[in-house]
């Protein structure tokens, strides 16, 4: 198929004055190059080849054609509370018209009100602006648009926390720690907003947090039998061993943000009112789900496994969110260690739940030929690799302010995946000149279908 860079596949975006950063206009061909051969004589093998590409597709689907969405999908994923992100990300898919400075200063596109946004996991942690980011998103949401979150493995990890927080079971105790110094900031914008305001306050000392709040000593030679059976043998050391790190990082935080151990328990316990049942934020957790599937595409924060290809194939994406829902409410601790906490947290590494020929053939069996997802965060843009023989778009393009500092990435992040119904997949970024643009059907027949939804 020859490919046409017309103008119109770029978006339009509107109220690029208010976001800061410069957008890229000029669309590129995606994958860019056409053969292994070149990739080997350039060296960049950042994405896969049009050649591999078009093999997989013959090998997937034989004469059989790709399932694609009927209406636009804008993915966004792993802004980890930076709002500021967050809205360059928007003006970048096109889908609204910002009109001023203020977060409530947009408008949805006509396109963008026929489209379903998938906020694609990790929205808390890192910083600067848990709570305004969580705004942001409500304010989207309450503009009409229909918005889809997805569980990040941050996002669960605070909630696992908030949950389970100060228990003394073996299995339990150490989850407050668990949270990490990532969470720090959240409980620095919870005290600055909530708590600061109506001083002077006296708190508990540190020595008296740690006997509320932390495992003690005995912790590590429990839990290990605690949760042998549960969890992988490499995993349950693997935990102990990081848990250790993280009292130590927990505490560099504290003191790096001003906060005694005290302050942030206070936060801590606000937090658990804002966000479980009844509190202001309850709704991020209780909208979220495991995963959302548009025609052959499945949309995840990080990935799959055998199991999890096995569910989708035999009962489907509806049930596999019901048993998701069942799990938050009724074990949280095996959710995030088991095959539903894989999906959002794997980077097919040997300590993951491994995906196998068999889950690639399970998933193919259930007409899922692409894999949609975040949680690998990477700096040139979107790209397309196969990993464990599936197709994958990863998306996570280190958009947060800190997560750009850790990197050494320049200026303002921004960065969004645009799905059209007309075959076109847009890989848009403030660290790629050009608007990624793949034709799907460079590679894959294509059928037009909301089956599988």
């Amino acid at each position: 198929m020859t490919f046409d860079p017309h103008p119109t596949i770029t978006p339009r975006y509107r109220g690029t004055e208010w976001i800061g950063a410069e957008l890229p206009r000029e669309p590129e061909r995606w994958p860019k190059l056409r053969t292994r051969l070149q990739i080997d004589k350039t060296g960049d093998s950042y994405d896969i080849a049009e050649e591999e590409l078009c093999s997989y597709a013959d090998r997937a689907l034989g004469d059989g054609s790709i399932l694609w969405p009927d209406r636009t999908l804008y993915f966004l994923c792993d802004m980890h509370a930076d709002a500021d992100a967050f809205f360059r990300s928007l003006v970048a898919s096109g889908a609204i018209a910002k009109t001023g400075p203020a977060d409530a200063d947009f408008e949805l596109t006509d396109e963008a009100r026929r489209a379903t946004f998938i906020i694609g996991g990790d929205c808390l942690d890192k910083g600067p602006n848990n709570l305004r980011l969580l705004r942001a998103v409500r304010l989207l949401m309450d503009s009409g648009a229909d918005v889809d979150l997805l569980v990040g493995n941050h996002d669960l990890r605070a909630l696992v926390g908030f949950q389970y927080g100060g228990s003394k079971e073996p299995r339990l105790a150490h989850l407050f720690v668990r949270m990490g110094k990532k969470a720090i900031p959240l409980y620095k914008e919870i005290y600055d907003e909530y708590i600061a305001p109506s001083g002077p306050h006296e708190f508990l000392s540190d020595d008296e947090v740690r006997e509320r709040l932390f495992h003690d000593e005995s912790w590590y030679e429990a839990f290990p039998k605690t949760v042998e059976g549960l969890m992988q043998p490499n995993k349950i050391a693997k935990e102990v061993a990081r848990i250790r790190e993280k009292v130590s990082e927990l505490q560099e935080m504290c003191d790096e943000m001003e906060m005694s151990l005290g302050m942030v328990y206070a936060a801590f316990q606000r937090a658990k009112e804002l966000f479980l049942p009844g509190g202001e934020f309850a709704w991020f957790f209780e909208q979220m789900r495991l995963c959302r599937r548009f025609g052959s595409l499945l949309f995840v924060h990080a990935g799959v496994d055998d199991v999890i290809a096995a569910k989708i194939r035999d009962n489907g994406i509806h049930e596999l969110n019901e048993e998701f829902r069942r799990l938050i409410d009724d074990d949280l601790f095996g959710l995030y260690h088991g095959s539903f906490g894989n999906t959002f947290r794997t980077k097919y590494r040997p300590s993951d739940r491994p995906f196998t020929a068999a889950g690639l053939e399970a998933m193919h069996a259930a007409g899922i030929y692409a894999i949609v997802h975040g949680h690998r965060n990477i700096l040139r843009g979107q790209r397309m690799v196969l990993r464990r023989g599936m197709l994958n778009f990863e998306c996570d393009v280190s958009v947060d302010l800190n997560t750009r500092a850790i990197e050494g990435q320049r200026g303002p992040g921004g960065g969004v995946t645009v799905i059209r119904p007309d075959g076109s997949v847009l890989g848009i970024s403030t660290d790629h000149p050009y608007v990624k643009h793949f034709d799907v059907r460079t590679a894959f027949r294509l059928n037009r279908s909301r089956a599988g939804r």
